[in-house]
């Protein structure tokens, strides 16, 4: 359908707008038939990751091998030509081509060595390329191509390197080796043929947190070649500690520590600890503080770490309490527990029961007045926080987030968010405050989406709050339980004060009409359209299946990080299939370079297309099909001289 414009002026507007581009009807021309030709061409392929939690390493090879996908495709093309040893060497050479080129070290050391070691491995490679680009236009491929090598890489895939007389080939090879580049052809080679196996990587939430090195996470998907990003809930968290939001530096401080993750923040993103460690020397030196366990292996002793953890939710604590008073609309007056402890017994008063707690000791605590942090409290906080605002690594990060980010997006009829729609019993969406009015469903998820933006250079206080709710209050979507039990997990043995009960939304996904609703909320078709969402892991050793009874709703979060369960889902959204593919641990780097070592993921087909889906089927191909429409105007305003020639 052509766009719909207020009236002829503004269209003459528009259209000269577009004639720069194309200034005479011929280049109208050629590009209407590229587009329409584009239309035909098989759907790009997308693979969906949710719920990394810090695990670089992992998430490196998942990308490397393609969600599994590359290896198959290099065994079929290449089935009865190569023996298993030669696949072996070749499949590791496209993973790791610098691990492997490193490996081979002395063996490729003088020219000769190097001519035949590329003459054998480059031309292996242009054929999986070839095979990867077939269903991409060219100028598609151009722009998955280094710049500084695209012509070249053309030439050289056009055709398999045999119709060519061979002294093309060879005087290619022989000025790269002049050069000392062919090696560098070789890496650059490997890492496009990967750039080609994944159209689209969407990565649906939670970079941080349990796993040792989300900056790492970050810097990955920043090489990512088209990466669109989901917000989760431990992505806002750390969004707002990097604008200097005092209650999530105190929840990333103790979430770090309860881990032994300080690797990340002081390596990664240049954050001095040193003003907790003296909080601790000062106020919890001989505190075993044996309630705030720690997981995991670090530089620090554990009596260490449970030290600093506990200081920094003690420091929590207090900062949400003041938050939870200040923002009455988040309805949080019962997260303020720090007033209803009484120290002399040794309880605290938890939705109108009294329980045990498990540590007394708390130094830094003002009963009369036990939000308010006390002095050396404030100064530690203070330093974190503008180390915090001064980490020009963390808010670079941040403004690549915000710039891919979104809260949701729609692909080929699957509707991908991070956690829920928030929901009563009934299935009906509940509203949250944004800006002074209530907002639910698509309405909610939208407003939130201006509201991150926004931030990224407003930084209003209320808005940051925002960012706090965001990340475990009780209607936000990136969230969808009615507490987070920090508190409770912490100082209460008693279970029942523990529980944290899910939003209807996870239990109502297993039901046809509900997901129908949801679906049609966001405009998508329900006939055919899917939900896609992370953020509650799979329970894969429970047998519990990702694919809902409801068979419209579809959960990717397997665990992805060790610290979670080391397993993990790729959502790959082809041509042919929706399929699901589970990954397993992955041992390391070293291993898959020496040994061969891969993860090869247990794949469950969830959708037949029938026939395999174009560009035409998909969010992109109506993008396409309005661009033609709106060329086929200005082709007619060319024919018309309503528009001249430049």
């Amino acid at each position: 359908m052509s766009p719909t414009l207020p009236d002829p002026e503004d269209e003459l507007a528009v259209l000269r707008h577009l004639a720069r581009r194309f200034p005479d009807p011929e280049s109208v021309v050629a590009e209407i038939a590229r587009l329409s030709a584009e239309l035909t061409l098989p759907k790009d392929t997308i693979h969906v990751i949710s719920d990394v939690h810090g695990d670089d390493v992992k998430l490196r090879h998942v990308l490397n091998n393609a969600s599994g996908t590359l290896r198959p495709l290099v065994e079929r093309i290449f089935a009865g030509r190569k023996s298993p040893e030669e696949l072996l060497e070749l499949i590791t050479l496209i993973f790791y081509p610098r691990e492997t080129l490193d490996r081979l070290g002395t063996r490729i050391d003088d020219v000769e060595a190097r001519k035949a070691f590329t003459r054998r491995v480059l031309p292996d490679l242009f054929e999986v390329i070839r095979a990867l680009a077939r269903r991409r236009s060219l100028g598609a491929c151009r722009r998955a191509f280094p710049p500084s090598y695209a012509d070249l890489l053309l030439e050289l895939i056009q055709e398999p390197v045999g119709g060519r007389p061979p002294a093309y080939f060879e005087a290619v090879l022989d000025a790269l080796l002049r050069q000392e580049e062919a090696l560098r052809l070789v890496h650059l080679t490997a890492r496009v043929l990967r750039g080609l196996a994944i159209d689209e990587l969407i990565l649906a939430g939670d970079c941080w947190d349990r796993g040792p090195r989300g900056d790492r996470v970050l810097n990955r998907l920043m090489r990512q070649p088209n990466l669109a990003f989901i917000w989760g809930n431990h992505d806002a968290a750390w969004f707002g500690a990097c604008l200097g939001h005092e209650a999530l530096i105190a929840h990333v401080l103790r979430i770090s520590a309860r881990y032994r993750r300080f690797s990340q923040l002081e390596e990664g993103y240049g954050i001095t600890l040193q003003p907790l460690e003296a909080l601790v020397r000062d106020q919890y030196a001989d505190d075993p503080a044996d309630a705030f366990r720690v997981k995991g292996t670090g530089l620090r002793d554990a009596e260490t770490m449970r030290r600093m953890q506990k200081a920094a939710a003690i420091m929590q604590f207090k900062l949400e309490g003041q938050l939870a008073e200040r923002n009455p609309q988040f309805e949080l007056a019962d997260r303020r527990l720090l007033h209803r402890m009484d120290l002399s017994d040794g309880t605290v008063e938890i939705a109108g029961r009294r329980y045990p707690l498990t540590d007394t000791h708390f130094p830094t605590l003002d009963p009369a007045d036990p939000y308010s942090l006390s002095p050396a409290e404030r100064a530690c906080l203070d330093r974190i926080r503008a180390s915090f605002l001064s980490s020009g690594t963390l808010w670079e990060h941040m403004k690549f987030l915000v710039a891919r980010g979104s809260m949701y997006r729609i692909r080929d009829r699957h509707l991908i968010f991070h956690g829920c729609v928030p929901c009563d019993d009934l299935g009906e969406f509940l509203p949250l405050e944004i800006d002074g009015r209530p907002r639910a469903g698509k309405a909610l998820y939208d407003a939130l989406d201006e509201l991150l933006v926004r931030v990224l250079h407003g930084r209003d206080p209320r808005d940051l709050d925002t960012l706090w709710y965001l990340w475990c209050g009780a209607r936000s979507p990136l969230f969808g339980k009615d507490k987070i039990a920090t508190f409770e997990n912490d100082l209460v043995a008693d279970p029942a004060p523990r529980h944290e009960t899910k939003n209807p939304y996870f239990r109502l996904i297993h039901e046809p009409w509900f997901c129908d609703k949801v679906l049609e909320e966001f405009g998508v078709d329900p006939a055919s359209g899917l939900i896609v969402n992370g953020h509650v892991p799979v329970k894969v050793e429970e047998g519990e299946s990702p694919l809902k009874r409801s068979g419209k709703a579809v959960t990717i979060d397997g665990a992805f990080s060790q610290a979670y369960g080391d397993h993990g889902y790729t959502l790959v959204l082809e041509p042919g299939r929706t399929a699901l593919a589970l990954h397993h641990h992955f041992e390391s780097v070293e291993s898959a370079v020496t040994d061969g070592v891969d993860i090869i993921p247990e794949v469950t087909e969830l959708r037949r297309w029938d026939p395999p889906r174009t560009v035409a089927d998909t969010e992109r191909g109506a993008r396409i099909r309005r661009e033609i429409a709106l060329l086929e105007r200005l082709a007619d305003a060319y024919r018309r001289n309503r528009i001249r020639r430049v």
